[in-house]
């Protein structure tokens, strides 16, 4: 084995694993009571069925296909961490999707919400779903707050622990 050959060994087996080297991150979040607009459970004549369910054509058409994902939100608190939004997997600008309100731009962010259970843990994937707040007309999230599409959870209740992990590519969390 020449000397190349047996650094690259060296490294590949005996790099520290430090957070610089981590591709995922995982945090502990809480349920929250969000609006119910999203998913229809606030009766709002302008959003019958909610809001998820009159976009969700929209994101079709562009290419994106949440049939696998219930049509509201989980919405998280993520205090005390923050998070910055990076690599979304999915991305939309200027969606006409109620004749109410104005176009706007969606992303979506991978990542995967995880339920503690009696038995272990439940792991869903799920997205990230961001209306950029500067497209979006109203029903504003709380800073540290952020709206999940997964498919649909069984008894989950406002204020159940839960932990959501990402890719530091697509969303990085911090302290």
């Amino acid at each position: 084995m020449d000397r190349l050959e047996l650094v690259n060994v060296f490294l590949s087996v005996f790099v520290p694993r430090n957070s610089f080297f981590i591709l995922n991150s995982s945090i502990p979040v809480v349920l929250v009571q969000g609006y119910g607009i999203a998913s229809g459970n606030t009766q709002d004549p302008r959003f019958p069925g909610g809001t998820v369910s009159m976009q969700v054509p929209f994101f079709q058409l562009k290419g994106l296909d949440l049939s696998s994902y219930f049509f509201g939100t989980l919405n998280v608190d993520i205090s005390p961490y923050s998070f910055e939004l990076k690599d979304p997997i999915f991305s939309v600008s200027n969606i006409k999707w109620s004749e109410e309100l104005p176009a706007e731009n969606f992303s979506f962010f991978e990542c995967k919400i995880e339920k503690p259970s009696d038995i272990g843990r439940d792991v869903y994937s799920a997205l990230v779903y961001w209306p950029h707040p500067s497209t979006k007309p109203g029903f504003i999230q709380p800073e540290n707050n952020l709206e999940i599409l997964s498919p649909f959870i069984p008894d989950l209740n406002y204020g159940d622990p839960l932990i959501l992990t990402a890719e530091k590519n697509n969303i990085f969390f911090r302290k």
